[in-house]
């Protein structure tokens, strides 16, 4: 309630980016706003046709339900819906909603009077869709290079990606990306272990400071990225992984289309080899 009383000073007109006053309210702690309405616009109606097209699908088992995108021969065309149309609009009922809740974040940082960190945090995983759905396609001439919305399905989307390039995980950029969703782990899981151990101390003992969380990592490894910069580091390590993770399926198929231990022959063949 305290957080609620508090931002009721927030809570004024303006600072939206399109439709002025209209739906510039809030409902409950939820500001709704032009994007909100949009948001849920292309939500419910995405929604809708993915429930429509399980009734129209062999099975109601929430595993094995698929919606999957047209067939190769319908290259970018529209296709029946279906046969892969209702993939098609599901898709842009999909990036409608994500942008739209971007949009919508960015409104919110404006009437809070914050940077817009969340909103470009957000951008990157809707960057990651966006490549996966829409670029990746499109460099390949058809929409059925597209990932299947279902469970299993996409599961299997995965794999036999994988094994279209052997091994995927010599993918280079497959690698960076993997390495920073890990880094990033375990940076956030440091940071975060560091505030709970500063935090509450052994009893009787008093309770640690920002300095004294410096002062351990500067003794254990020589250098403390500091309070501010572990947030920063950890963003900049999720950021970097979802960028490398769109490279990695990018360039597998439009540009690689060999087998991704292949591509490290380059290495094989260095002159610092040669006898």
């Amino acid at each position: 309630m305290a957080l609620l009383s508090f931002e009721k000073k927030y809570r004024v007109r303006g600072g939206t980016l399109l439709g002025g006053d209209l739906f510039d309210f809030w409902v409950g702690p939820f500001y709704v706003g032009f994007f909100g309405v949009t948001t849920a616009f292309f939500a419910l109606l995405g929604t809708a046709l993915i429930v429509y097209g399980a009734a129209i699908g062999p099975t109601w088992n929430i595993w094995q339900i698929s919606i999957a995108p047209p067939d190769l021969k319908y290259g970018l065309a529209l296709a029946p819906l279906r046969q892969g149309g209702l993939w098609q609009i599901i898709t842009i009922c999909a990036l409608g909603s994500f942008v739209s809740w971007a949009l919508r974040e960015v409104e919110i940082c404006r009437k809070l009077g914050m940077g817009y960190h969340v909103p470009f945090a957000f951008a990157f995983a809707i960057l990651a869709y966006f490549s996966l759905t829409i670029v990746r396609p499109l460099l390949m001439g058809a929409w059925g290079h597209g990932f299947p919305y279902g469970i299993f399905s996409h599961l299997d989307w995965v794999s036999n990606v994988g094994y279209q390039h052997l091994h995927f995980h010599y993918n280079p950029a497959h690698m960076l990306a993997v390495t920073g969703f890990f880094t990033t782990t375990l940076a956030l899981s440091l940071h975060g272990g560091l505030v709970l151990s500063a935090t509450n101390p052994k009893k009787g003992e008093a309770v640690k400071t920002a300095e004294d969380e410096n002062a351990f990592f500067r003794d254990t490894i020589g250098y403390s990225v500091g309070t501010l910069g572990i947030h920063r580091l950890g963003l900049f390590l999720a950021l970097s992984a979802v960028v490398w993770a769109a490279i990695c399926i990018i360039i597998s198929g439009p540009f690689w289309t060999r087998g991704w231990p292949e591509w490290w022959t380059w290495w094989l063949n260095m002159p610092i080899w040669a006898r």
